[in-house]
């Protein structure tokens, strides 16, 4: 695995729509380990395929959904070709960074709950029901495939003070 170098925004990558996965190979292997490695390591709870130069409909995300136990194990998804096929008609305002705008954070409206359909890393066909923050992060990271970023959506956006927490995808 090889940790892979996060571009960041003016990057043209970030604003251009993403290509479908057609491949199912060792390529798309190596390419999905090295974003779990270069999130992981980042760190950050998402990571676009976009993110790391790589024009392509892919997204990993590693997230605890029990958030008020501190010991849950993250659980990681690896989605080729995701798309949000419902949403709740409820939206939250939440606090949202990117690895790729360093420095910044913003208010978003998002969805509280979404059905996101895609494949699995073998081709295999997936659905995953998120709420919440996890529900958050899925849309996060699926506006790059759509060469959107969170300070599009924002209705604010702020450098946070020094030891403020700051999400990051």
């Amino acid at each position: 695995m090889t940790l892979r170098e996060i571009v960041t925004v003016p990057a043209p990558v970030l604003r251009r729509k993403a290509h479908k996965v057609t491949e199912f190979d060792k390529d798309l292997n190596v390419l999905i380990d090295d974003m779990i490695e270069t999130m992981r390591e980042a760190p950050g709870v998402g990571l676009a395929a976009p993110q790391i130069g790589v024009p392509q409909r892919l997204i990993v995300i590693e997230y605890a959904e029990d958030e008020e136990n501190e010991d849950a194990e993250p659980r990681l998804y690896v989605v080729v070709n995701p798309e949000i096929v419902q949403t709740s008609e409820e939206t939250v305002l939440g606090v949202e960074g990117c690895l790729s705008v360093p420095g910044l954070v913003g208010e978003v409206d998002r969805f509280t709950e979404v059905v996101v359909r895609g494949q699995n890393r073998r081709g295999q066909p997936i659905k995953i029901k998120a709420q919440g923050w996890l529900a958050r992060i899925f849309q996060h990271e699926i506006d790059h495939l759509e060469g959107v970023i969170f300070t599009d959506r924002a209705t604010r956006v702020w450098k946070p003070k020094e030891g403020d927490p700051v999400p990051r995808d």
